[in-house]
């Protein structure tokens, strides 16, 4: 030991015998403590999208209120796989939470599926009574016998879009025979032809490139995926036919989340469903904006009305079909907000 490392040593025991108790615990280092509750949380969507930074803002939250009891960590952009993986991994208690969208999660719980039920909704109002009421209420109750547990307030992804590079969509006839591509949904791929068009299912990853292509001539999401995709660089015309809504479940392993203490269940639940509400008004606001920059960019906006495609589904059997499908149950609670349908 070289004198100069004995003089250090002797100088900082010296320095700590001057200082009083308390300075003595704030001149050694503080250790973090390790949350009670450390849970990971999985999703699809890159960090700028709304649902991403109010679940931030939720952690955060939860963190605050629970004086570091809880705490979440944000596996955003598919980092822990795809919708497959993550749902199995929710169930299994890989990670704690996941947002499937009604579409993912119903190939575990197919009553999920009811709010994607074609020309169902006139608008969000239509929407919001049906998911924060009766219809969300018997889903969440098929999602807990999956040993999983969904929030109270459903996160929104949006009304989906027709594009198309022939003509402008503007009612059911425009649709006979059209080449669209559509998700590998049953309900999606079921609707289209009881249009009388085309469907073909296929990868999102092959949707530019199949419409550059001309192997489809059309296709349909919501509107900030349009944009964000590029799709109006092989597209030309845009018909905000509204014609499927979907969400996002916010679900939780049902061992992870029945382990909480009651009170730490109330500040969570509190803070993801006020998130939830936020989210909302984001996704709102965006799609406005959308709009404008899609025209912008050469897009031509039609905005038809439902009245068509409904009858022609009607006409094909397509809610005879699915009502069939959901069960007298759940149909009789969605008309109950929409109207009759079959």
């Amino acid at each position: 030991m070289t004198s100069l490392t004995r003089l250090n040593r002797r100088g900082a025991l010296r320095t700590l015998s001057a200082l009083p108790a308390a300075g003595i615990v704030s001149a050694v280092p503080r250790i973090a403590r390790a949350a009670e509750f450390s849970y990971k949380y999985g999703n699809n969507l890159p960090l700028s999208h709304p649902l991403n930074i109010r679940a931030q803002e939720a952690a955060d939250r939860i963190a605050k209120e629970t004086k570091g009891r809880v705490e979440i960590k944000i596996f955003p952009n598919n980092q822990l796989g795809g919708d497959t993986d993550m749902l199995a991994q929710v169930r299994s208690g890989g990670i704690e939470f996941f947002t499937p969208s009604a579409l993912v999660i119903a190939t575990l719980v197919p009553v999920a599926a009811i709010n994607a039920v074609g020309f169902a909704f006139n608008d969000y109002g239509q929407v919001w009574a049906a998911m924060d009421g009766k219809v969300g209420a018997h889903v969440r109750g098929a999602i807990a016998k999956s040993r999983l547990y969904a929030f109270e307030k459903m996160w929104d992804n949006g009304f989906r879009q027709t594009t198309s590079s022939k003509a402008a969509v503007a009612n059911a006839k425009d649709m006979d025979g059209l080449k669209i591509r559509v998700p590998v949904s049953p309900l999606s791929i079921s609707m289209f032809k009881g249009l009388g068009a085309a469907p073909a299912s296929l990868q999102f990853s092959e949707v530019y490139s199949a419409l550059q292509t001309k192997i489809v001539d059309a296709q349909e999401n919501p509107l900030p995926i349009i944009q964000v995709a590029k799709l109006f660089e092989v597209q030309k015309f845009c018909s905000l036919t509204n014609h499927i809504w979907d969400g996002y479940w916010f679900i939780a392993n049902g061992r992870a989340w029945d382990a909480l203490p009651d009170d730490l269940k109330t500040i969570v639940a509190r803070a993801i469903n006020d998130a939830g509400m936020q989210q909302r008004e984001d996704i709102k606001k965006l799609n406005e904006s959308v709009v404008g920059d899609l025209q912008a960019k050469g897009l031509t906006i039609n905005r038809p009305t439902a009245d068509s495609f409904r009858a022609k589904l009607r006409e094909s059997g397509f809610y005879g079909e699915w009502k069939g499908r959901f069960g007298p149950e759940a149909w009789a609670l969605l008309e109950g907000t929409v109207g009759k349908l079959a």
